[in-house]
């Protein structure tokens, strides 16, 4: 973030959006906003909401909390989802190569479809080394499969199958992606100063934390979830931070489990 000197400076801010002016605002007020203890407070939120969730003061999902508290973030510090990835651009601000090379892909209808095939095909392919790498190697270590009882009345209900389908593509594939890697993950490496360490740091810690939110599926399923988080926040960082393609991968993926589920093929149940 840049600005010129005076009184009635301009503010540049550079998001994966490129570069936008604001409103000038007053040192203090910039400082606020932009200062770890905006940050920590709202990690305290975060654990609340775990902490309620625990509890069982929430019903059905934590996801629309966290959600409104990442939009209300966002608003405070004058950012749209748009700005941490939610957007058919690729980004241009990224000093990674695959970003950069995003890009320059052209006009962005031409990279909107690329950006979904990709999202289908990691989806797959992420769903394929859960089922076939590490539920099965953490099932041997552990001594038992993630624990899916919350999903048993899946199978054969078709009716059943198709809303969980679609609570799939709403509060875990948009609702979770915009969570945990849009807010979360751009949060955490907002604190340790977004450079490529303090993105490395964000992508451990939010991963660990997105497994631990599992926890309803046993030791096995944390691990695992833990894993998938971090598949996940490699997609959002190596299509230079675009949320659509972890969003589509995430609801491929949980999609196939539905069916599986139904099926009476799926590993736990």
């Amino acid at each position: 973030m840049t600005n010129d000197a005076g009184n009635n400076a301009r503010v540049v801010v550079t998001t994966s959006m490129g570069a936008r002016e604001q409103p000038p605002a007053t040192g203090s007020r910039r400082n606020w906003r932009d200062s770890k203890r905006l940050a920590i407070v709202e990690f305290l939120l975060v654990g609340l909401i775990f902490y309620a969730d625990h509890r069982r003061w929430i019903p059905v999902s934590k996801t629309p909390e966290l959600l409104l508290l990442g939009w209300v973030s966002l608003r405070v510090r004058g950012l749209r989802w748009r700005d941490v990835g939610l957007t058919r651009h690729p980004a241009g601000d990224d000093p990674h190569p695959a970003a950069q090379n995003a890009a320059r892909m052209g006009h962005p209808r031409s990279w909107w479809p690329v950006t979904l095939a990709i999202g289908v095909l990691l989806g797959a392919l992420l769903e394929t080394f859960q089922l076939t790498v590490t539920q099965p190697v953490l099932s041997k270590l552990i001594g038992r499969q993630p624990d899916l009882e919350l999903f048993r009345d899946v199978h054969g209900n078709l009716k059943l199958t198709a809303l969980y389908i679609a609570l799939s593509w709403t509060l875990a594939a948009f609702g979770e992606e915009m969570v945990w890697r849009g807010y979360l993950m751009n949060r955490v490496a907002d604190v340790f100063g977004r450079g490529r360490g303090a993105w490395a740091a964000s992508l451990a810690i939010v991963s660990a934390v997105f497994g631990l939110a599992h926890g309803y599926q046993g030791l096995t399923g944390w691990i695992e979830e833990g894993i998938a988080g971090l598949l996940l926040g490699l997609m959002y960082l190596r299509t230079g931070r675009n949320l659509w393609v972890p969003i589509a991968a995430h609801g491929v993926s949980d999609t196939i489990d539905m069916v599986l589920l139904y099926l009476g093929k799926m590993p736990g149940v």
